[in-house]
């Protein structure tokens, strides 16, 4: 044990599962041994974490427009006439969201 040019030992502990959809990339990359592969996804490995805290804002605005276009829409239906306000107010609020979706956009730019 004394040569060996890898003397330090770690170990993980993973489920049937788990296990499975390891040697099932290992067989994608054409490895068998799963130390080396453990090794160079460690070490040259690559983690990405996407950041939705802009999208979730994008959401949620579009989702308050809906809200109110939804509620100018029962009043048409309750009513069984629109107006001239209601029809500007459903473009102001459709502008609003194209608005959101450019700016999120020209961000993400």
């Amino acid at each position: 044990m004394a040569d060996r040019t890898r003397p330090i030992r770690i170990e993980v502990c993973v489920t049937e599962q788990e296990r499975n959809l390891i040697r099932h990339k290992m067989a994608q990359l054409g490895t068998r041994n799963m130390s080396a592969y453990f090794r160079k996804m460690a070490i040259d490995g690559c983690i990405i974490k996407v950041d939705y805290t802009e999208q979730k804002k994008l959401a949620a605005a579009v989702s308050r427009v809906a809200a109110n276009i939804n509620h100018i829409c029962r009043r048409i239906n309750s009513t069984g006439h629109f107006y001239e306000d209601d029809i500007s107010e459903l473009k102001a609020k459709q502008s609003e969201i194209w608005e959101l979706l450019k700016q999120c956009q020209k961000n993400e730019l």
